[in-house]
């Protein structure tokens, strides 16, 4: 049985009187990937970005390894640094190169000797496709694609224990799209523990352990790609997957 890293129970977030997410209660396990999709404004990226703290739930409980990372004192630092995060908007270093914007944080948060902050980074650069030859590329240099997959390097390289992503391929022109799926394809087999929110169905149904479909600040079902995209039970939901079903 997998360990369990993340439960999150009854997490709750407004922005005002606007209340994006209602309750929300999830367990995510080691190396489970798992697809959060849905319409716009269904708050899928405040959820995401309430996990990582980015945003701060209004209530609720985010249990890391069974302790709860909002109680005062605990050490937000190194919770971050174990939710790895991949923007749709890359968030690189414009004035440093591709190597250095893979270094930068582990050598500030990390701590890490420069030596083996330069190993690992040409390590996780290597392994999305991002080789020798791009290392001392500026993001401007890169394509939208290119500069995804060194977030994804970038991310990586903290050891996280979970990488979120956050409709990583929506910046993207349609032709970068499959570079990058491909990417974290091979990531999902390598038993990295993802969540990621995405509006790219096909890759949601064969990469996933597990879909989640929320609507209006719910999770308004969940189960096994086959579950959701073949059998779904709530009317939303098919009402939500029906282009994709034709």
């Amino acid at each position: 049985m997998a360990a369990n890293i993340l439960e999150i129970k009854h997490l709750k977030k407004s922005f005002g009187k606007n209340e994006v997410l209602k309750d929300i209660s999830l367990s995510v396990n080691q190396g489970e990937v798992i697809s959060i999709i849905g319409s716009s404004g269904s708050g899928k990226s405040t959820f995401l970005r309430s996990i990582n703290l980015l945003e701060e739930p209004t209530d609720g409980q985010i249990l890391f390894h069974g302790k709860n990372v909002l109680e005062k004192g605990f050490d937000l630092t190194t919770y971050r640094e174990k939710m790895g995060m991949v923007f749709q908007s890359f968030n690189l270093f414009e004035n440093l190169n591709v190597l250095e914007n893979t270094i930068v944080a582990q050598t500030t948060v990390l701590k890490r000797e420069r030596s083996e902050a330069e190993r690992i980074a040409k390590e996780n650069l290597n392994r999305v496709g991002m080789t020798e030859q791009y290392w001392q590329a500026k993001p401007k240099q890169l394509s939208g694609g290119q500069k995804q997959r060194v977030a994804i390097a970038r991310a990586l390289s903290v050891d996280p224990e979970a990488v979120l992503f956050d409709e990583p391929t929506s910046a993207l022109d349609p032709e970068m799209v499959d570079e990058v799926l491909k990417t974290m394809q091979d990531l999902a087999k390598s038993g990295l523990t993802m969540i990621i929110v995405t509006h790219e169905m096909e890759f949601a149904r064969d990469v996933s352990d597990r879909v989640i479909f929320m609507d209006k600040g719910l999770i308004a079902e969940e189960g096994t790609p086959a579950q959701i995209f073949e059998n779904p039970q709530e009317a939303r939901t098919k009402e939500f997957l029906q282009r994709f079903l034709k």
